[in-house]
């Protein structure tokens, strides 16, 4: 305890005065008292914290509630609440909350004007109580019962807890047999605290939010952005939850967190989360806090998996970006054509905080290997709004700047935007719009020139990004290939791919759908709607400089429901079987989207191309008119022969 004994220490103590240094079991029993009367040391004008989350001492705060009608002035400092308090309603203007982050317990009264909410990062509030900046009078709080050495554990919430009591003139601990014994750094000694309150009440549990169909499809999108072994991070609702369970086939992930949940939960028991491939704190779930159910609870009680720190700890940028593969991801309410997204408010309205976002958004980023990942819906539960905009909504307030975002992800796919162009920004974000929305999202584009008019319009403004058809390809451990679709932001790499073939390069034809040379002019082969045309790409490298190495593109006449094909690999990667893979893969895809049959046209000396079409495992013909083949791949009978005629 800091200055536990100065004057200040003991007027805030009022009755409150203690003998010399004791056993702790004396000193348990000597500082024993009731709430009622532990109270009593609150006096007008102080500033009260109140454990946070799901560790709120209930019984301690019902008893403040009790006496406020005798106070004046007071101040109630917290996180969150997620119990239902009575001094955030209106009537209660002898106290005012002042919450760091705004969750349903207290949104109406700071909406209303009846409470006060303090945009701040996370991992930033500790130093306001330790620089005296924000001096704290009494803490009530909620501990699990000593142990034999007379330590009693913060239990499920380390988070900013320990650095208000540490700092608070006056500590009150509600002692509770149903709190866990947490390990780590979330321990306090029975001699750091001033007034002992036993009490035994079920702790504030959370249950799992729903997860809808659109949270479901957002969370299978993130689960192809993150590798096996990677150390996660989720924040909170629906989406966060369904990235987490979208994640159960993958291997050897980590944690490191401000906070868990259930869903962390369930995937320690798939066996998903070992911690084993951590680069910090291997074999261990770094947390602050937890907001879930009594399983959860049970889950964390005196298991060596968990360890909860100080949310200066778990969230220090310095200390995340120690974890390698670091992942962290951000649900966002609205993110404009430039990347600029708010989070934490709704216009003028405050929705949630600021949290942990950008704490973990530079730790990601800082991380060998690391991602940061924003999460949204593309409409507002209704429909009736797009949640990608030209310009935030006025009042909004911009979380994650433009130059901070590196990945947004919604239902309709992942925009990749470090190091983007605002053009390239506006159209990837525009990609994964909801089609509904995405024509005035041109026309907005546009007009504010981010766009030039001649180039934003396409087939592809109302697809709908096909992520089935995302495969990757192992041809050994150091060549490794990613096949996808092309989207509009492709049109600079493939124009680079083209660029990077030799001149005396032959090409399967192309001209009957180009007309001119494709790097010439690589717009039509990006801006497509996936179904009367494809075009896949082969990508090697890591995400933020993947460069083409292949690209095959069909181009269907859907009254013969035939699409005649083209493909170009780069020579470095041409003995690899890597054309065999694309277009397979192709005619795999071609055949479940409904075609009949492919074609292409090969050029006399490029006989060679003949065995990549055999190996699709169709039936294949080839003819030979005006020294040019024709080859044909019966996509409705599997065969491994092909008939010159």
């Amino acid at each position: 305890m800091r200055n536990s004994d100065t004057e200040a220490g003991n007027e805030s103590r009022g009755a409150f005065e203690f003998s010399s240094p004791l056993s702790w079991r004396s000193l348990y029993k000597e500082r024993l008292t009731t709430a009622e009367r532990a109270i009593e040391a609150i006096k007008r004008g102080h500033r009260v914290f109140i454990g946070s989350g799901c560790s709120e001492p209930q019984h301690l705060a019902q008893a403040l509630e009790e006496a406020i009608p005798l106070l004046a002035d007071l101040e109630i400092l917290h996180i969150l609440s997620v119990g239902k308090t009575r001094y955030t309603e209106a009537g209660f203007d002898k106290c005012r909350l002042k919450s760091f982050f705004v969750a349903s317990a207290s949104r109406e009264a700071v909406a209303q004007g009846r409470a006060d909410y303090t945009p701040i990062n996370l991992g930033d509030v500790p130093a306001l109580f330790r620089s005296g900046a924000m001096p704290i009078d009494v803490a009530l709080i909620q501990v699990s019962p000593p142990d034999e050495h007379g330590f009693c554990s913060y239990g499920i919430a380390v988070d900013i807890v320990k650095a208000a009591v540490e700092s608070a003139r006056l500590v009150i601990a509600q002692v509770n047999p149903q709190m866990p014994m947490t390990l780590g750094d979330s321990f306090i000694h029975i001699r750091d605290i001033h007034v002992l309150v036993e009490h035994e009440e079920p702790l504030l549990e959370v249950g799992l939010p729903l997860m809808n169909p659109i949270a479901q499809d957002i969370g299978r999108h993130v689960a192809t952005l993150i590798e096996d072994g990677s150390t996660i991070r989720v924040g909170v609702g629906s989406i966060s939850t369904a990235v987490l369970y979208a994640l159960e086939n993958k291997k050897d992930l980590g944690v490191h967190a401000d906070m868990i949940t259930d869903a962390y939960m369930h995937l320690v028991k798939k066996g998903v989360i070992t911690n084993a491939r951590k680069t910090l704190h291997p074999g261990k779930i770094v947390t602050s806090f937890c907001l879930g159910s009594r399983e959860l609870y049970d889950f964390v009680d005196n298991n060596p998996m968990v360890a909860f720190h100080p949310i200066e700890y778990t969230n220090n940028y310095l200390v995340i970006s120690e974890n390698d593969q670091m992942v962290s991801i951000n649900p966002g309410l609205e993110v404009d054509l430039t990347g600029q997204v708010c989070s934490d408010s709704m216009g003028y309205e405050i929705y949630s905080g600021v949290g942990g976002a950008i704490d973990f958004l530079r730790g990601a980023r800082g991380s060998r290997g690391g991602k940061a990942i924003m999460v949204l819906p593309s409409t507002t539960l209704d429909g009736s709004t797009s949640r990608i905009v030209p310009v935030l909504t006025e009042g909004s307030g911009v979380v994650m700047t433009r130059g901070g975002v590196q990945y947004v992800v919604t239902e309709y796919g992942s925009a990749y935007l470090l190091g983007r162009s605002t053009r390239e920004r506006a159209l990837a974000l525009i990609g994964i719009a909801h089609p509904d929305f995405r024509e005035e999202l041109m026309e907005a584009a546009e007009t504010l020139n981010y766009l030039q008019a001649d180039v934003s319009r396409g087939p592809s403004t109302r697809a709908v990004y096909p992520l089935d058809w995302e495969v990757s390809h192992s041809f050994d451990i150091q060549s490794k290939v990613f096949i996808r679709p092309v989207k509009p932001t492709d049109e600079r790499a493939i124009k680079e791919f083209f660029y990077s073939l030799p001149k005396s390069e032959s090409y399967i034809r192309f001209l009957s759908v180009m007309k001119v040379f494709p790097h010439y002019d690589v717009r039509s082969m990006v801006n497509i709607d996936y179904r009367r045309e494809m075009s896949l790409i082969a990508l090697v490298g890591e995400m933020s400089s993947q460069r083409v190495v292949a690209i095959a593109r069909y181009v269907l006449d859907e009254a013969t429901m035939t699409a005649e094909v083209d493909f170009a690999v780069h020579p470095e990667h041409s003995r690899q079987g890597l054309a065999t893979v694309l277009v397979h893969h192709m005619a795999e895809g071609a055949r479940k989207n409904g075609v009949k049959r492919l074609v292409a046209y090969i050029s006399a000396g490029n006989e060679r191309v003949f065995g990549v079409f055999q190996k699709t495992g169709f039936l294949v013909q080839s003819s030979f008119r005006e020294g040019v083949y024709e080859i044909r791949v019966d996509l409705q009978e599997r065969a491994q022969v092909c008939l010159l005629l």
